[in-house]
């Protein structure tokens, strides 16, 4: 079960942009975040993506605009992350970018911290699990210690070599309180070229209440975009319509599973897709 006492729980799902949307006149994170509201968008993701370069005082005005124009706000940390590196230097680096992107986050009164986990190396798939889990739990723990109220959410991941399928995270969630998995639907899809019809998203969503009860639907993070992809999985991000991605079954099953939270939407057409698959989640 999910302890949602650090959660901040929505009563339905919002919808929004990965970064700044493309139509902001300015390119600012106080102007994205007015911008999403502009547009009738509920979320909009801060991305940390090449490092955590915003500081106290961007970050507390930042918190101030998102509160005024109650937009939740999220955090997607560096790429440069693996908790499964076989140098110190790189882990010890990994642990300081999510911890970064958390208090900066948090400043900025995001709730949830998105990262890609790992890589697996060619190691054994079980003890990258215990090293990345070992890492998350003392990270989760100095947060707490720390007072950063922050979700970790890992991410599923959209290449086999990389660590983050379905399982994994459901797994590490259920051990470590303070991490939640991000499902990035999109990638759950190219992993496999599977996971993208009506009743292979319902076998999803019944596997996350299975595991981590309706507390873990009620509380969910994702991503969805359009997605190009081959045998070996992701490659980029596509728009929606021009893609092979389900969203409207996606979006019916969100209805019919009552699920609440937040969806970023990473497509090239960022504000675009997002407003589509808001419109569609209303019309079903």
């Amino acid at each position: 079960m999910v302890n949602t006492k650090k959660l901040k729980l929505h009563d339905r799902l919002l919808f929004g942009t990965a970064g700044v949307p493309v139509s902001s006149a300015g390119r600012g994170t106080v102007d994205g975040i007015r911008r999403v509201r502009e547009l009738g968008l509920d979320c909009m993701e801060l991305e940390f993506v090449q490092g955590v370069r915003m500081g106290e005082k961007t970050a507390a005005d930042v918190n101030e605009v998102a509160g005024k124009e109650n937009v939740a706000l999220s955090v997607h940390g560096p790429y440069y992350i693996n908790l499964n590196a076989a140098e110190k230097e790189k882990l010890d680096a990994s642990v300081q970018r999510i911890y970064d992107s958390a208090r900066i986050g948090n400043f900025c009164s995001a709730t949830n911290i998105v990262f890609h986990p790992a890589f697996y190396l060619k190691d054994d798939k079980k003890v990258v699990f215990d090293r990345v889990f070992d890492f998350l739990k003392k990270l989760a723990a100095r947060l707490e210690d720390e007072q950063i109220p922050v979700t970790l959410r890992p991410e599923t991941t959209g290449k086999a070599t990389q660590f983050g399928d379905t399982d994994e995270l459901l797994s590490l969630s259920e051990g470590i309180d303070g991490v939640l998995p991000c499902f990035d639907f999109s990638h759950i899809h190219a992993r496999d070229g599977k996971h993208n019809t009506y009743e292979e998203f319902k076998e999803i969503f019944e596997k996350i209440e299975k595991r981590l009860g309706k507390e873990g639907l009620k509380t969910m993070h994702c991503h969805v975009s359009g997605i190009e992809y081959t045998a070996k999985g992701e490659r980029n991000h596509l728009i929606l319509e021009e893609s092979d991605m389900n969203y409207k079954d996606l979006m019916k099953v969100f209805k019919e599973f009552k699920a609440c939270g937040t969806i970023i939407c990473e497509s090239p057409n960022l504000e675009g897709d997002a407003l589509l698959m808001k419109k569609t989640y209303e019309s079903v």
